[in-house]
């Protein structure tokens, strides 16, 4: 089972919320995940990322390939760098 982490889309139409979760990457976009690590809001100004730390690591840990945008988000919360700093050493 090849395990994702991205965005699932919630929200009004034209007012988009996102949460990030962990999935498998045959389930639909909004359908069913295996856990919840953050939220996206992209209706404020600056957007806000809430992502919980300690369960990323975990997930990314374990071998969970991030989207391209979800690796972005963890790239400016500095989870990424962490990350890449364990998996150095």
């Amino acid at each position: 089972m090849a395990v994702k982490i991205r965005l699932a889309r919630g929200g009004a139409k034209k007012k988009p919320f996102y949460q990030i979760v962990v999935t498998d990457e045959r389930c639909r976009r909004d359908g069913r995940f295996i856990e919840n690590v953050g939220t996206y809001d992209p209706n404020q100004n600056p957007a806000a990322v809430k992502i919980e730390e300690d369960r990323a690591l975990e997930w990314l840990n374990n071998g969970a390939q991030p989207t391209n945008t979800v690796k972005q988000m963890l790239k400016t919360t500095g989870i990424w760098a962490k990350f890449a700093a364990k998996q150095a050493a």
